[in-house]
């Protein structure tokens, strides 16, 4: 027996010395791998080319993670921040004479396309070349390669450009095969995210929102498309209405949305005769990520503007945004970082980068708080994405100043609860019974409603909770805009805004990008001699192999996504519904952001 136990502990110790062995081997190599892989230092000569890559999924900023470049995860993912800055630094670089855009399938907002098509039209304005070309160019890529000097494309290719339409999706059906019931309070009319859990079809008030904003959108994109190519509108929607994708590259020349038809590896050859660079030389060319390394800012001061980019759902925890299938702004984190920007004397303003269509109504309160206090101590410029909506305009209501993009959705002051009555699933189709003994007459309430669904007097306390958190809404509104509570209240609603409608009506005080909130931050905090500083600051090495190992919350959402298509977000919904804050401020936008 003492023989056994010697040779089992053994072969114990000797498994885990293996284990720990192989960890540190793999460890090392990939250390070694990074190493290695992050010196990409060039010295730029004259006509040099930046090459943009619009493909993939954009996001308001990535924090760099070798660890993750190592293990394949989050592949076709930039941050708007890294193209745009990319972009500004080649527009100020003598060396650098042109910009070529290649266009693929690229996952984005209009709101970050535009922000986009904006900084190639600084560079345009400085004498920079802008030539784009694509195998495919989907209708969004289109929108911002539009603003070329030149627009190429293969001869076989295909320009995508129909329209934009919103398809919401109702689960009321889905969720009674399961026998589950959702019991929804809210206040605003307009409020439209329950109405997937207990309607059939679109309401006329959303209807009526949903149209004036997918109009206003295609607006601005046909117009912006129609000044740079020198095409009317009528009759860039008479190509829309007759399926541009599915036409010859001969339709796309006649029409003028291209300029020419070549093969890929006629294009260097093309762009050489433009750039007067002899045949047999190479075009010097340098990506979006080397020169952002190569060419900082240069900007070193003291006086400090904070970027502080959050963008996703708003929870309470990270295991609410997990859920969710996004990175999620979690209370308890963004407070913290705001009190600690607060503190710091060397940050004289802050602008925040938002992307977020809202979520937990109280988790909106906490971060309105930090936000106040902050913008009692400094200037607060709040910069929306493509949308910042509900309970991301509550927190941002708070700021000195707001700006967005025309085709920013903001707004949706409203507030809902959504109660899942499970009492059908468990007791009926599970054939679980319940029996009861309490000592007050609520004492059984319970949230989830898996016993029994609610009584009309906890329907009506419910009610009463709700119809509280609107009135607090629409008073956080009303002070932060300096606007009268009745006037609020009749853009309230729940009603989604355009940021070109929403400037009029006094929810956002101006149109632009990050870069023009920065400059209105400094011009807030009375200073021209500043250096931009991004946060939430990036991760160790440590929490980043963590974090990778560990697995980062989107690896497995991206795969689920790709999988199951449509269906991804009942699945989300249903996988969720436990996990989430029931009061939401939340807004549901049903204009598709997949490949545009």
């Amino acid at each position: 027996m003492r023989q056994f136990l010697k040779f089992t502990f053994a072969s114990f110790l000797g498994c885990i010395i293996c284990s720990v062995t192989i960890a540190l081997l793999a460890f090392a190599t990939i250390a070694c791998i990074i190493a290695t892989s992050g010196d990409d230092t060039v010295v730029l000569n004259d006509k040099s080319v930046l090459t943009v890559n619009l493909s993939g999924t954009i996001t308001e900023h990535t924090t760099e993670n070798p660890f993750n470049d190592v293990m394949g995860y989050g592949a076709g993912q930039q941050g708007l921040d890294d193209i745009v800055g990319a972009i500004d630094k080649a527009s100020d670089a003598k060396e650098i004479s042109a910009i070529y855009v290649e266009a693929g399938l690229v996952s984005a907002d209009y709101a970050s396309l535009q922000e986009i098509r904006q900084a190639l039209q600084r560079a345009k304005a400085k004498k920079k070349l802008i030539i784009s070309y694509a195998k495919e160019y989907t209708q969004g890529a289109y929108y911002v390669c539009s603003v070329a000097d030149k627009v190429w494309i293969n001869p076989e290719g295909m320009l995508d450009l129909h329209g934009l339409s919103a398809q919401p999706m109702f689960l009321k059906d889905l969720m009674a095969k399961f026998g589950i019931k959702m019991k929804v309070v809210k206040v605003g009319k307009f409020k439209s995210a329950t109405e997937q859990y207990t309607e059939e079809r679109m309401s006329d008030e959303n209807r009526l929102q949903v149209s004036r904003y997918i109009n206003g959108i295609w607006d601005t994109v046909t117009g912006e498309i129609s000044a740079a190519r020198g095409i009317g509108k009528a009759e860039l929607n008479r190509c829309a209405d007759e399926m541009a994708a599915l036409m010859p590259t001969s339709y796309l020349l006649k029409h003028k949305l291209v300029d020419k038809t070549l093969y890929a590896e006629d294009v260097k050859t093309e762009l050489k005769k433009l750039l007067n660079i002899d045949g047999d030389k190479e075009i010097e060319q340098v990506s979006c990520s080397t020169i952002n390394r190569n060419y900082p800012d240069g900007r070193k001061s003291d006086k400090k503007i904070a970027v502080y980019y959050c963008e996703g759902s708003i929870v309470r925890a990270p295991e609410a945004a997990a859920v969710t299938g996004d990175a999620g702004i979690t209370s308890p984190k963004m407070v913290k970082d705001l009190e600690d920007l607060a503190k710091d004397d060397d940050v004289k303003a802050v602008v925040i980068r938002i992307n977020s269509g809202g979520g937990d109504a109280f988790a909106s309160e906490e971060i309105w708080h930090a936000v106040k206090t902050l913008a009692g101590r400094k200037p607060v410029v709040v910069s929306m994405g493509g949308m910042a909506a509900s309970g991301a305009y509550y927190l941002s209501c708070a700021a000195t100043h707001i700006m967005a993009q025309p085709t920013t959705l903001t707004g949706s002051i409203g507030i809902f609860g959504a109660f899942p009555d499970m009492s059908g699933l468990i007791t009926q189709k599970l054939g679980v019974r319940f029996d009861n003994v309490k000592t007050n007459a609520h004492s059984d309430f319970n949230m989830m409603q898996t016993a029994r669904p609610f009584n009309a007097e906890e329907e009506e306390m419910l009610q009463q909770y709700v119809n509280r958190g609107y009135e607090l809404f629409c008073k956080r509104v009303a002070d932060g805009r300096k606007m009268p509570a009745d006037s609020v209240k009749n853009i309230a609603e729940g009603r989604v805004w355009l940021g070109t409608d929403a400037v009029k009506i006094g929810l956002v005080d101006g149109l632009g990008g990050t870069k023009e909130a920065i400059a209105k931050a400094a011009q807030l905090a009375k200073t021209k001699d500043y250096e931009t500083v991004t946060y939430p600051a990036s991760p160790s090495w440590l929490e980043q192999l963590t974090e990778t190992v560990g697995g980062n919350g989107n690896n497995l959402d991206e795969q689920l996504r790709a999988t199951l298509g449509t269906l991804y977000e009942p699945f989300v919904m249903i996988r969720s519904m436990e996990r989430q804050s029931p009061i939401q401020a939340r807004c549901q936008i049903i204009l598709g952001t997949g490949r545009q």
